[in-house]
């Protein structure tokens, strides 16, 4: 059963929503804390980096960057869903609306948008994890195939030992491993700055453990995925592998968010042994032309971790991943997305989509921007990066395409009317909403605290400059 704290912490938030005055007429959704000195926290998250550059050299700004962060706290409190999707809109739209990642996060915690507060949050950061999120499990099942040091004689070669590919798998105890009557696996993979269990706790965990669809379980990669993401590719297809070969020999599934997508995609190019053992790819938010955004993410001159780099549009890493049919489907692929608003990847829309994927090889392909397929209704509404996670219409075609062959099809969804009336996936609440934003906060914070910030991409792996893939 799913833990209501998240971090098996105690109810933060509790407190502070016992202590909320009587709201007005006017505040009937959304309840007022006494004030507090936070907005000049915010204006710094927002103007610090932009200082910095004016004024360099950057020594300092990530030490500045943590105690504004922690000066922010929550000044209000949603305590519906159509509050908090208000407020999470008018952080996006306002004027002026938040100029990068960390004023963005600090003005999420602001509005009372997340699930934890910001020091528990930084501690988690800083490696305070729990079970859930550990970077260490103990999976001692071994696989009934080959899967290390490759499965496939065409297969790149891993830069890991086994026992570090394997740690990062994290099984939970509802997990079926493939029994008569089960569903098939699915791996469920994270975002920058992410676990799988902080990106997928408020979405598809809950989803999908205990049902008939998919059997979830989740890679929490060290250095929450923001090192070099040709190595984070290794993690995946070492899980396809893995989980294939303790799982009755079962096909998988994958279910990624962000920069997911392209580890994702990187691994099927490169590790062909993963292609044939996954029925499924299913991506929310992708960015496999990395993102124009650039500003938002990554100022020029400032030191970022390195896989935030390597989703800048343009980049030598998606350069790479593109080449040589790279931008073209290896399992058949269901991509999802919102053009209005990814804050993160851009551009979202239409054909020029970074999520938009071709299909050269005929595995089968769908491309669904959620507001053209629910135009003017609640589920076509405003969706953020994040926000695509518990978008009704997102579930609806995960659940088509693992119920059929190739990719999910908003022509087959029979309730379509009836969903897109829909803002989030029914069975999702207020509290879910809450911690599928958590996964935004956190990825500004580990991004401040990471330890390995570079202003140059790591180089191309040997593997991938010699030989294009297929």
């Amino acid at each position: 059963m799913r833990s209501t704290a998240f971090f098996g912490l105690a109810a933060c938030l509790l407190p502070r929503i016992q202590a909320v005055p009587t709201p007005t007429a006017k505040d009937a959704d959304l309840n007022p804390f006494p004030a507090n000195p936070v907005e000049l926290a915010v204006k710094n998250l927002n103007n610090l980096v932009n200082e910095t550059l004016r004024n360099p050299p950057t020594n300092g700004l990530f030490d500045r960057l943590i105690e504004d962060f922690n000066l922010v706290i929550a000044t209000a409190v949603p305590v519906s869903i159509p509050a908090a999707a208000d407020a999470l809109k008018e952080i996006l739209v306002s004027a002026p609306e938040p100029s990068n990642l960390f004023g963005y996060a600090g003005s999420l915690a602001a509005a009372g948008l997340s699930k934890d507060n910001v020091p528990d949050l930084l501690q988690f950061a800083k490696g305070a994890v729990g079970p859930e999120n550990s970077f260490k499990n103990v999976n001692l099942r071994r696989p009934s195939i080959r899967v290390f040091p490759k499965a496939d004689p065409k297969d790149a070669p891993f830069s890991l030992s086994e026992a570090d590919l394997r740690a990062a798998i994290h099984i939970p105890s509802s997990f079926k491993y493939g029994a008569r009557g089960a569903p098939n696996p699915i791996i469920l993979v994270p975002g920058t700055g992410a676990t799988g269990y902080t990106t997928f706790v408020g979405n598809y965990i809950p989803l999908l453990q205990g049902s008939n669809i998919a059997d979830p379980l989740w890679l929490n990669i060290p250095g929450f995925l923001l090192g070099d993401a040709q190595v984070h590719a290794e993690y995946v297809a070492y899980a396809v592998n893995y989980i294939h070969g303790i799982s009755n020999k079962r096909k998988v599934s994958v279910a990624a968010w962000s920069q997911g997508s392209i580890d994702g995609q990187w691994a099927f190019k490169y590790w062909p042994s993963a292609r044939a053992k996954v029925t499924d790819f299913i991506t929310f938010s992708g960015d496999y032309a990395g993102t124009i955004n650039a500003n938002f993410l990554a100022t020029p001159g400032v030191p970022l971790p390195p896989a935030v780099l390597q989703q800048e549009a343009g980049s030598n890493f998606i350069k790479t991943l593109r080449a040589n049919g790279g931008d073209s489907a290896y399992v058949p692929t269901t991509s999802v997305y919102s053009s209005f608003f990814d804050e993160i990847v851009q551009p979202q829309a239409g054909t020029a989509a970074s999520a938009f994927i071709q299909d050269a090889r005929r595995v089968g392909v769908s491309n669904n921007e959620v507001q053209q397929i629910c135009p003017g209704a609640p589920a076509g509404s405003f969706f953020t990066h994040e926000g695509v996670l518990y978008n009704a219409i997102g579930f609806a075609l995960l659940k088509d395409a693992l119920s059929h062959d190739g990719p999910g099809q908003v022509s087959r969804i029979s309730d379509l009317d009836s969903l897109c009336t829909n803002f989030m996936t029914p069975g999702l609440d207020l509290s879910d909403f809450l911690l599928t934003e958590n996964a935004i906060l956190i990825a500004a914070l580990t991004i401040v605290t990471y330890p390995e910030k570079v202003t140059i991409e790591p180089a191309i792996k040997a593997y991938a400059s010699r030989r294009p893939g297929n």
